[in-house]
């Protein structure tokens, strides 16, 4: 890939194959050679037709070759690089990450777009979702903990590993209790629900998401109407779980059937509960951190 001089000091050269080309590598006007230059100023890098010599820091070098062959890798499996996958595989590297084995994991493709994770927290909360029966996802909104959840749930549907999917989330606002709301039944939850219909909308046909809701293959439901239910071969999310109390948390997990996999999303510094509630969230942080085929997985600013 590069020829190094010396320890301290390296002037390396980056052979591109000839077969790439490197408007895609570097970006239209440069733009990504720039973002490289700006990120390791004290790096010199001059681009000479398919050869990038790098002249500074061997270290900040050394990450520089190891960006760019990242960066190929991406190309190689298809994916187009952007400013923002560029910026993160550049922090990637330098905490000792390879990004192609965080960016280039495809959970789903639809209409031309795909989904994957964009960090290594959402990285290790996938795989996390992959070798557990219950996952808690736990972390600031936007983040994806929803998002990434919700597209685990369509894949493991379309590898018919379940055969529904149920999302839920507590109408906090409403205090549980929809009976008392005007309007009917799908008028009183819409609201609250929305935020899930919007994540299946970017990874379904619009257009089958009703059938499948009449079907029963997609659930869509607040957490009241969850008990008293043993939910076999599902793919289970609760969303918003900060909002839920340790009775209701009980409930929830208390559902979970044979062959059926939970994931509970939700931030413990947003919690709207009533004075004195405590949040099942932190209650069950506390209880199941730890247990097998439980897994815990904490996202933060970094990763929105």
């Amino acid at each position: 890939m590069s020829n190094a001089a010396s320890d301290s000091d390296a002037r390396m050269t980056i052979e591109i194959p000839n077969s790439q080309p490197m408007v895609a590598l570097l970006g239209s006007n440069d733009e990504y050679l720039r973002l490289i230059e700006n990120a390791f100023p004290s790096v010199s890098v001059l681009v000479r037709g398919n050869e990038i010599r790098l002249d500074g820091p061997a270290e900040e070098s050394a990450i520089i070759d190891s960006l760019i062959a990242e960066m190929l890798a991406m190309l190689r499996t298809g994916q187009a690089l952007s400013t923002e996958s560029v910026e993160r595989s550049i922090g990637m590297l330098r905490s000792g990450t390879r990004p192609s084995d965080v960016l280039t994991a495809n959970i789903l493709s639809n209409r031309g777009r795909t989904i994957r994770p964009k960090t290594l927290n959402q990285k290790r909360y996938v795989d996390a979702i992959d070798k557990n029966t219950v996952v808690f996802g736990i972390g600031p909104a936007g983040t994806g903990k929803t998002y990434l959840a919700v597209a685990k749930a369509v894949q493991a549907l379309q590898a018919k590993q379940v055969n529904r999917i149920v999302l839920t989330r507590p109408a906090v606002e409403a205090g549980e209790r929809l009976g008392f709301l005007p309007g009917t039944l799908s008028e009183k939850i819409d609201p609250y629900l929305r935020p899930l219909y919007d994540a299946l909308h970017d990874m379904i046909d619009p257009e089958s998401i009703p059938r499948l809701i009449t079907s029963g293959t997609i659930e869509i439901a607040p957490l009241a109407y969850m008990r008293g239910r043993t939910l076999n071969d599902a793919f289970v999310i609760l969303d918003e779980a900060q909002n839920t109390s340790a009775e209701q948390m009980k409930m929830f997990l208390t559902r979970l059937g044979f062959g059926s996999t939970m994931v509970v999303t939700g931030d413990i510094t947003q919690v709207d509960l009533p004075g004195g509630t405590q949040s099942g969230l932190r209650v069950v942080g506390e209880i199941l951190d730890g247990l097998e085929d439980v897994g815990f997985c904490r996202l933060t600013a970094h990763d929105v």
